[in-house]
């Protein structure tokens, strides 16, 4: 058992970390009143290899592995997990493709994608299919060679930004899970179309958008997998991709620990620093211990990934405790602040607004509570 870093994945730390320090943090909350879609910053972190990590070597990609996926994200969210979203949203674009894709596939989709900058997204919930994924309605109907999709997707990161799709759709509602297809779909494919870009509480930075699909015709070739595949397809992508989204989490809470302690030394009530007040202290205390204990599940998670190991319930585990733990210690960084925290002259607020939304995407932690209790009661 060994919880140091490699030598490599130090220099993979830091050199996320001067980016989101540099680049990231001091535009944040820019970014965050203005709603805007920092493309720049996000071929920037393409540019670096802190993007795209995932695409194996063979298809130009860097292909790091999660532990070291984990590490670059946990940083660039320390810096704004609006951006941080957005910039990793292209590994779980990807990971269909990669899990399930042909080697004709793979070269075809995931080359293009190391080539030159390419933004992919996502494409799984739906207004009534965001928890109940088997329950999504968008349509694909087989027309000879091909399949037509027609439908909407919902809150799709990236969505109006991307260059492709990575869509599920069912050939039959009535046989949910067993009936559910994977695609890849390019962007501009005749048919798409995007609906206005959310007015989101947090992570304003990333682009959340529906898409529309109104008859877009796919070739046969670019379904993945078999028919009826695509749920395990949607499984197997978001066991991968959830511990990224603990180690998005812990950034966020690392950075309202960090700001809370700064705070705390230099605040002043009743004539002291309110960090020499008990209450202060015992608040700092629980946010970092909970802060290590996420990062210790997000890393075991993602290890087991690495290793080959079934991860199910250990990413689930990951995933709902760095969550919610982060929603507990950005609340209390604005407690601390007291009247300032509730301002957006201080970062806290917005790391508030940012931590809520970790418990509802890639599968609320509602859902995740269901995935640890199944895998409890297996017999």
């Amino acid at each position: 058992m060994h919880f140091g870093l490699t030598d490599e994945q130090l220099v993979l730390q830091e050199t996320a970390r001067r980016f989101a320090v540099e680049e990231v943090a001091p535009v944040a909350a820019q970014y965050d009143q203005s709603g805007e879609f920092p493309r720049h910053l996000i071929q920037k972190a393409w540019e670096l290899g802190l993007s795209s990590t995932a695409i194996p070597v063979a298809y130009g990609g860097v292909e790091l592995s999660s532990v070291d996926t984990c590490i670059i994200t946990e940083e660039l969210a320390w810096g704004c997990s609006g951006i941080g979203t957005s910039v990793m949203c292209n590994d779980l674009g990807v990971m269909p493709i990669i899990i399930a894709g042909s080697e004709e596939q793979k070269r075809e989709w995931l080359t293009p994608c190391t080539a030159g900058f390419t933004l992919i997204s996502f494409c799984l919930s739906e207004q009534a299919a965001g928890s109940d994924v088997a329950g999504l309605q968008l349509q694909a109907e087989r027309d000879g060679d091909a399949y037509l999709l027609n439908g909407t997707k919902c809150w799709i990161t990236n969505g109006g930004e991307a260059n492709l799709y990575t869509v599920f759709a069912t050939l039959d509602r009535a046989s949910r899970h067993k009936g559910i297809c994977a695609f890849v779909v390019p962007a501009d494919a005749p048919g798409i179309s995007h609906g206005k870009k959310e007015d989101k509480m947090g992570q304003r930075a990333s682009d959340t958008r529906v898409i529309h699909f109104d008859g877009v015709r796919v070739p046969v070739s670019q379904r993945l997998g078999a028919e009826g595949e695509g749920f395990k397809i949607a499984m197997r992508t978001l066991d991968r991709t959830r511990p990224p989204i603990a180690a998005l989490a812990t950034g966020i809470a690392r950075r309202a620990l960090e700001e809370s302690v700064e705070y705390a030394r230099e605040r002043k009530a009743f004539g002291q620093p309110i960090g020499g007040f008990q209450a202060v202290q015992f608040m700092l205390a629980d946010m970092a211990k909970e802060i290590e204990a996420s990062r210790l599940l997000t890393m075991q998670s993602a290890w087991m990934i690495d290793q080959g190991l079934r991860a199910s319930k250990h990413s689930s585990f990951a995933k709902c405790f760095a969550t919610d733990a982060a929603m507990r210690i950005t609340t209390d960084a604005v407690q601390i602040f007291g009247g300032n925290g509730y301002t957006k002259e201080y970062p806290v607020e917005k790391l508030m607004r940012d931590a809520k939304l970790m418990q509802i995407y890639e599968g609320t932690n509602q859902v995740q509570r269901l995935v640890i209790a199944r895998e409890l009661l297996k017999t």
